[in-house]
């Protein structure tokens, strides 16, 4: 299959670009309709599955277009996300593979699986060591998280809202990594998957002012770290009474940012940390988006995890002029 480099759509004069810092490059896979995302520095790991889902390729029905929407949804006919998943399973090697997904609840809930769980725990992240497990987390702008160990080949999937970034969900995963496998985060890759950029993510100033309460860095991650408490000249020229004042214009958050001082403050090497500058809400030709589409958004999907026999299979591909 063919493979090549994906850039970011620049965005229109007067907004903060959209791309986050990392370091590492990602590429396209396409598997017959299907574009698969991955992290070069993941996909050199010869005992590894991961992608993140793209919206082409699907069977699902979008405003007449056909979508890979992986996640249940009132508009969408359960049939067509069965499908949708067994198609994106077969396009990252992962037939045989059994799905891991979570209840997400933008929580700091982290999962250790040890085996398949009989029905979708609640939680925003999980953790497992064991092979045949595909772990999965589904987003429409929040950013999605996958973590690999390959010197315990232990792998992690996190689901990052701004409630799971204050809550610091990555860096609670990583502690999870290192109590129940012996992880050092210096041993840690990281892939920040495609997401709502700090070009188009609009939140209120009592967001950010939660933000600065709770980390020393948060003005990095924001175009403008106001938090509402700031004196209004315009009260005092226009001698507006108190509480007649129009309210503070909304900032601009970068969650892939933050989620990338966490991983570095958690210990992670730059090096090993590859951040995608795709945001969801530019590119809605490629990905959903919650905040353009509100409620016909699709999901997208992220997954990593390994079988035991994962190199083999790679090594007889290759062999046979199959480059999946």
């Amino acid at each position: 299959m063919l493979t090549k480099s994906i850039k970011t759509r620049r965005r229109a004069p007067g907004k903060a670009a959209g791309r986050a810092p990392g370091t590492g490059g990602w590429i396209e896979r396409k598997v017959g309709a299907l574009r698969i995302l991955e992290a070069s520095a993941l996909s050199r790991i010869p005992w590894l599955i991961h992608g993140f889902s793209t919206r082409p390729g699907g069977v699902s029905d979008l405003g007449g277009e056909k979508v890979l929407n992986l996640g249940f949804a009132e508009w969408d006919r359960k049939e067509n996300v069965l499908e949708n998943r067994r198609r994106f399973q077969s396009a990252v090697d992962a037939d045989d593979m059994v799905l891991c997904g979570l209840s997400q609840i933008h929580s700091d809930v982290v999962h250790v699986f040890e085996a398949p769980p009989a029905a979708p725990c609640r939680g925003d992240a999980s953790a497992t060591n064991r092979p045949d497990l595909l772990l999965a987390v589904q987003t429409a702008d929040c950013v999605p998280i996958l973590l690999v160990d390959s010197r315990n080949r232990t792998v992690a999937a996190v689901h990052a809202g701004w409630r799971g970034t204050l809550g610091r969900i990555v860096t609670k995963t990583i502690g999870k990594m290192q109590m129940q496998f012996g992880t050092k985060p210096a041993d840690l890759l990281a892939a920040i998957g495609p997401s709502i950029g700090g070009c188009c993510y609009e939140v209120g100033t009592e967001l950010a002012a939660e933000f600065r309460s709770q980390f020393a860095n948060a003005a990095d991650w924001f175009d403008e770290l106001r938090t509402g408490d700031e004196p209004n000249p315009l009260q005092w020229l226009k001698m507006s009474p108190p509480g007649h004042q129009p309210p503070p214009k909304n900032v601009l958050l970068d969650l892939r940012q933050a989620n990338r001082a966490q991983l570095l403050e958690a210990g992670l090497l730059p090096r090993n940390i590859s951040v995608s500058g795709l945001c969801t809400a530019c590119r809605r030709d490629l990905f959903f988006s919650y905040r353009e589409e509100a409620g016909t958004a699709g999901r997208l999907m992220s997954v990593i995890g390994f079988r035991a026999r994962a190199f083999a299979r790679k090594i007889c591909r290759q062999a046979s002029g199959d480059g999946r």
